[in-house]
């Protein structure tokens, strides 16, 4: 039996779509080049969205606010562009937030790769 999907599931995942589209094809500001959207939340009343994103080069804490900076500035045009596309009666406002799983991932896999790294170390000398 599939499962089937609520209302703001499915407008979450439309606002992903057409905004990774719209971030990349339409923005000129070029702090936004490099953004990916990782997930989206929209508030039962569809009026808000939580948009996450992440960059692919893991930036400094001063280049995270400065791409989170470009993308609330564009907040009104991308939100305009995803209304002219979309057959809701109303778009949900934007609200944009820094993803920082990749980064904290990619930490622990370091962490857990110098285990391993010690733990062989340490058995080659026994």
């Amino acid at each position: 039996m599939p499962r089937e999907f609520s209302r703001t599931d499915r407008v979450a995942d439309f606002i992903k779509r057409e905004l990774a589209l719209q971030i990349q094809n339409e923005m000129r500001d070029p702090r936004a080049r490099f953004v990916t959207v990782t997930d989206v939340e929209v508030s039962r009343d569809l009026a808000h969205a939580n948009v996450h994103v992440t960059v692919v080069d893991q930036p400094s804490p001063q280049a995270r606010q400065e791409i989170l900076q470009a993308l609330r500035g564009a907040a009104g045009f991308l939100r305009g562009r995803l209304s002219k596309v979309s057959q809701m009666r109303t778009t949900p406002e934007l609200h944009f937030f820094y993803d920082e799983s990749s980064e904290r991932g990619a930490h622990l896999s370091r962490l857990i790769d110098q285990a391993i790294a010690q733990d062989r170390t340490h058995g080659a000398k026994e």
